[in-house]
């Protein structure tokens, strides 16, 4: 167990209000970064980026390093002095395997260990719905549902959340696993009547995992938006405060294909759950 692990457990609290001291911030260039990155600038001590493209500070709080994850010292080196990390880095969709493996799965074990070795306080895993794709549409999805991963990208981040576990089971790290939906500005297409997730409650989701009480050691819950046809179980309140406020039904006038119902034994991966999605990243 790193140094430090029982002052990360003494949670600063002013005014009702956790403070967040220092949150580093992997993947801190892609979509997802991007956006957590200009919305956590002001509310944190200091923000540590990390992406394998290099970053320029923004604002005089921040601490940019450009990394690649597979280099598990140059990880622990720029994760030094976080209070709590995000960790969003990796591969994000359909890949071959060994690329998943070394960028999902290695790169994730090599930020828990340095958060074990650092005594960080919080670690929250960006993992995805993907985990459970093959699960019926007309089936009301929780974690506690076995995976059903829909492809090799859902492999990876079940692989993401078990490492997730045995560092909080083993180590006693607090790691919370946010399964995210269809991040998108606004919804597009059919599926995302059921799986977006905004912009607005994405952060609220991530917010509410950054200062969830230290007594909370696992967790697995699906980040998604308060969508009328959703097909995953919000969080219990006791495990993560977060009630999100985004409707995809808001936008459904504007989607193709809206007004068709799905079929509730079609796979909630929908296309991606097709043979053609992995088959393509699979040896002739």
């Amino acid at each position: 167990m790193g140094p430090g692990r029982e002052d990360a457990e003494e949670e600063i609290v002013r005014g009702g209000v956790v403070e967040l001291g220092t949150v580093a911030l992997t993947g801190a260039a892609g979509t997802i970064g991007s956006v957590v990155r200009e919305a956590l600038r002001g509310e944190v001590e200091r923000l540590i980026l990390l992406d394998r493209v290099p970053l320029r500070p923004e604002a005089g709080n921040e601490d940019v390093h450009t990394v690649d994850l597979r280099d598990a010292a140059a990880v622990e080196a720029a994760l030094a002095g976080a209070d709590r990390v995000i960790h969003l880095a990796g591969v994000p969709d359909e890949a071959p395997l060994a690329d998943l493996l070394d960028a999902n799965v290695l790169g994730t074990h090599h930020v828990l260990e340095a958060c074990r070795r650092l005594g960080v306080g919080r670690v929250v895993l960006a993992s995805s719905n993907r985990v459970t794709g093959f699960h019926p549409v007309g089936q009301l999805t929780g974690p506690r549902e076995p995976v059903r991963p829909d492809g090799l990208y859902g492999v990876s981040k079940a692989a993401v959340e078990a490492l997730g576990r045995l560092y909080a089971d083993k180590f006693g790290l607090s790691v919370l696993c946010l399964r995210i939906g269809s991040f998108e500005a606004v919804p597009t297409e059919p599926r995302h009547l059921a799986t977006w997730l905004s912009p607005r409650d994405a952060l609220g989701y991530l917010r509410a995992a950054l200062t969830a009480p230290p007594t909370t050691r696992f967790a697995t819950v699906y980040a998604v938006s308060a969508n009328t046809r959703r097909f995953w179980e919000l969080p219990d309140p006791a495990v993560l405060a977060y009630a999100p406020v985004d409707d995809a039904e808001t936008y459904a006038a504007d989607i193709p294909g809206a007004d068709r119902p799905a079929d509730p034994a079609s796979p909630q991966a929908g296309t991606y759950a097709s043979p053609e999605f992995t088959l393509r990243h699979l040896r002739p």
